[in-house]
């Protein structure tokens, strides 16, 4: 089917371009959506009449997406999930958790501009794309953790997993320190005892006639 595009679609052509799609992605994305027409003569010749009308409103939204994507390219937007020791999400983050993410933030942000191949599934960071405008695209990155403390170390560059090993080492060490100290009390003890040991036989001897000593 061919249509002629209104604007700028990635991978299929620029706005007025007359583009071959298949039926069902013209007729469930591109026409209900306003982003094409049917490439009829009428719709052609409606178009070339109206271009520089819609020309000026793409470079006016256009303009207007690139002040938005200014403030949003490199932000970080915080999501507190349940998840398994290992990292694995009870459950999942989607477009929809990351806009209202976002606007919790102060952005004005619909899901559908989210561009999310799959949904996240793991904690740490991960970054996304917000299609703003057909020509303008910002990057930001969720930041998917347990609490506001572990969100934070992830942020650092550590995982649960490093924060997991690094509380492994501490408690390897303090049960190591707590063997050494078991170890040299006992040592004390055997010390202290062989200290006493020739006082005691000292006070159990008898003083003989000749003046030796004897038990």
């Amino acid at each position: 089917m061919q249509v002629i595009l209104l604007e700028r679609i990635a991978k299929l052509g620029q706005m007025g371009d007359v583009v071959d799609v298949k039926p069902g992605y013209a007729r469930n994305f591109l026409l209900p959506q306003g982003k094409a027409k049917s490439a009829s003569e009428a719709n052609i010749a409606a178009f070339e009449s109206e271009k520089a009308k819609l020309e000026a409103h793409n470079l006016e939204t256009k303009k207007e997406a690139d002040g938005i994507a200014a403030n949003l390219n490199g932000q970080k937007f915080i999501i507190i999930r349940s998840a398994s020791d290992t990292g694995a999400l009870y459950g999942s983050v989607t477009t929809r958790d990351a806009a209202d993410a976002a606007n919790e933030a102060g952005f004005t942000i619909d899901r559908k501009q989210f561009t999310l191949k799959s949904p996240i599934k793991e904690l740490g960071l991960h970054e996304i794309e917000i299609k703003l405008h057909p020509e303008v695209s910002a990057k930001v990155t969720v930041n998917v953790a347990r609490s506001p403390e572990e969100a934070e170390l992830q942020s650092s560059g550590k995982s649960i997993q490093d924060l997991a090993a690094e509380q492994e080492q501490e408690a390897e060490f303090e049960i190591a320190e707590l063997f050494d100290d078991i170890g040299s009390a006992a040592l004390d003890d055997e010390e202290l005892k062989i200290d006493q040991e020739p006082e005691v036989l000292q006070d159990n001897e008898i003083d003989t006639s000749d003046g030796s000593k004897s038990k």
